[in-house]
C-alpha cells in the first residue's frame, strides 16, 4: 500500500491558514487582499487545500467569556490490555468528551473534558472510571488557556 504524499503548503498557504484559524468567517476578498493575491487565486488555493486534505472543515471557536465560564481538564486513562478500542467507542459517546488522542508511554488515551462545573466534572470522572476496560485514571484541571490556535 502506497502512502498518501503530503502536500506541500507554500508561504501563502501558512498565511492562508493562520488567517483562517483567527478568523474562518472573514470575506474572500479581505482574505485575497491580506494576501496579496486575486480572488480567483485565493478561491483555487482553498480548493486544493480542501481537496487534500489539508482543510477538513471550517468550525466555531468559542468566546473568552463562554470558555471562561466552562471547567475543562485532560483525563489520562490507562486500558485493560485489549480493551482499548471499547474504551475508545465508549468515550466518544459521551458528548462532555471534546477530543480523544491516542498517546504513547504509561497511559493509553487521554481525553479532553468540558463541563459547566465542578459537580458535573466529578460526575463525568466518576462514569468515565466506571467504563469497562478502564484501568486507571489521572485527571488535570485546565486552570488557564496561555494559547490556543
Amino acid at each position: 500500500m502506497m502512502a498518501t504524499p503530503r502536500p506541500v503548503l507554500d508561504d501563502i498557504d501558512e498565511r492562508l491558514l493562520a488567517r483562517l484559524r483567527e478568523d474562518a468567517r472573514q470575506s474572500i476578498a479581505q482574505l485575497a487582499k491580506d494576501l496579496g493575491i486575486s480572488r480567483g487565486q485565493l478561491y483555487s488555493r482553498l480548493s486544493r487545500l480542501e481537496s487534500e486534505g489539508v482543510i477538513a472543515g471550517y468550525t466555531v471557536r468559542l468566546g473568552s467569556a463562554f470558555v471562561a465560564s466552562r471547567l475543562r481538564a485532560h483525563m489520562m486513562i490507562k486500558t485493560r490490555p485489549r480493551f482499548h478500542r471499547e474504551v475508545e467507542q465508549a468515550l466518544a459517546e459521551i458528548t462532555l468528551i471534546q477530543a480523544i488522542h491516542a498517546i504513547s508511554g504509561e497511559y493509553d488515551i487521554i481525553a479532553v473534558l468540558e463541563t459547566e462545573d465542578g459537580t458535573q466534572m466529578n460526575e463525568l470522572i466518576d462514569q468515565i472510571g466506571l467504563l469497562d476496560g478502564v484501568e486507571r485514571t489521572t485527571t488535570s484541571i485546565i486552570l488557564a488557556t496561555k494559547l490556543e490556535r
